[in-house]
């Protein structure tokens, strides 16, 4: 009986050793398995189509940033090039012509109006002149027309005297010097009419002249109106172009950003690394038609690597951020790499997933939550890059 008892008892102190070096190794820790190594994942997408014509990067490969990964036939977006800056060249030559009209037209509309300006006045007193012309012929034409009048009113008269005295002659009632002289006169006053008819006609001639000098005057006085009211548009005119020259030069600026475009989608023709890493998942091959945007390959930089550690809720009370972490990694037979606490997630994995948890809906069940926490490495703990994102490793934090 008493060997049994003492059987009992040391089985008793055994578990109870047992217990306290375990509440003494897991007392300020707390650890978990449901963690993985996490490290930035760059996705390499084509900015442009085109025949991949070369694939320098295997799968696995590491590469330095600025190394080239993918080439694309340049030659098309070589042509877009060539065209967007043969338009700008015209778009600038359109420019500097639209600028230079400007001070030209400004120069030629001033000068236009004054011009113009003396052009009215000078017609206007054409016009008066030729009036004045007109209305001196019309004078000239009636005083002409009475003498005509007149002189014919003498000469008939002057016939008559020669025909009675002719009668008077022949009965020898008068002398020959006085018929001879009422035929002298007679001639004269005939060449006086035909004095009087002449100026008639010049001053008829002088009167259309005069006429047709008038209807000159007023056609050049309408010309003259109409290229001064013409000339008053100079301001509207510099404005359209000035407005000209702002349109060229907004299709230089137009003209500018497609050469940049084209330039841009020629350099996106040669896909190089944005940063150091490893080449992963490439999906490309020398000859394929690609699409923008279409995946090609990832890259993954090893050197910057933490872990992300699902902990219970209820493992949070006494965790914070700088707290010294042990993080056992499966891979390598448990290999311990130094780190610390970086971060605590502001939600639970469960709100970010795809179907948040609706409680409200009554079919409520109670489950232990988990909340990330980042984990990063202390420097130089991995110098051979040996964690690799998604490797399950088991961190403990030490709490206290």
């Amino acid at each position: 009986m008493s060997g049994r008892i003492r059987i009992l008892v040391g089985v008793a102190v055994l578990v109870g050793l047992g217990v306290g070096a375990w509440f003494y190794l897991t007392r300020n820790r707390e650890s978990t398995d449901d963690a993985q190594v996490d490290a930035h994942v760059t996705p390499v997408a084509a900015r442009v189509g085109g025949t991949v014509l070369r694939v320098p990067v295997a799968d696995n490969q590491p590469v330095e940033a600025g190394a080239v990964l993918v080439e694309i036939d340049p030659r098309e977006y070589q042509i877009a090039l060539d065209r967007a800056r043969a338009e700008l060249a015209n778009a600038e030559a359109e420019l500097a012509a639209a600028n230079a009209n400007v001070p030209i037209t400004a120069t030629s509309t001033s000068s236009g109006v004054a011009t113009a300006h003396s052009g009215v006045e000078q017609a206007q007193s054409l016009a008066e002149e030729a009036q004045h012309n007109l209305d001196a012929a019309e004078a000239r034409l009636t005083t002409a027309r009475a003498k005509v009048s007149g002189e014919e009113a003498t000469a008939a008269r002057d016939e008559r005297d020669v025909a009675r005295l002719k009668g008077l002659l022949a009965k020898d009632e008068v002398s020959q010097q006085q018929y001879d002289a009422a035929v002298a006169q007679a001639d004269s006053s005939k060449a006086d009419v035909a004095v009087a008819r002449s100026q008639v006609r010049e001053a008829e001639f002088a009167l259309e002249v005069a006429r047709g000098r008038l209807a000159q005057s007023k056609v050049a006085q309408q010309v003259a109106s109409t290229d001064l009211r013409t000339a008053q548009t100079a301001p509207q005119q510099l404005a359209a172009t000035k407005a000209r020259a702002q349109s060229s030069e907004a299709r230089v600026k137009q003209a500018q950003a497609a050469v940049g475009r084209a330039e841009l989608d020629l350099e996106h023709t040669t896909l190089k690394a944005s940063i150091k890493g490893i080449v992963s998942r490439k999906s490309v091959e020398p000859g394929q038609v690609i699409q923008p945007g279409q995946p090609l390959m990832t890259l993954i930089p090893l050197e910057q690597v933490w872990i992300t550690a699902n902990f219970k809720e209820t493992q949070l009370e006494d965790m914070r951020v700088g707290q010294r972490v042990k993080v056992d990694v499966d891979a390598y037979g448990g290999k311990e790499f130094n780190g610390k606490v970086d971060s605590i997630a502001a939600a639970t994995g469960s709100r970010f997933s795809l179907l948040p948890p609706e409680n409200a809906t009554g079919n409520f069940v109670k489950v232990v939550q988990r909340v990330p926490v980042k984990i990063v490495l202390d420097s130089g703990q991995d110098p051979d890059h040996l964690l690799r994102p998604g490797m399950s490793v088991t961190p403990t934090v030490y709490t206290r």
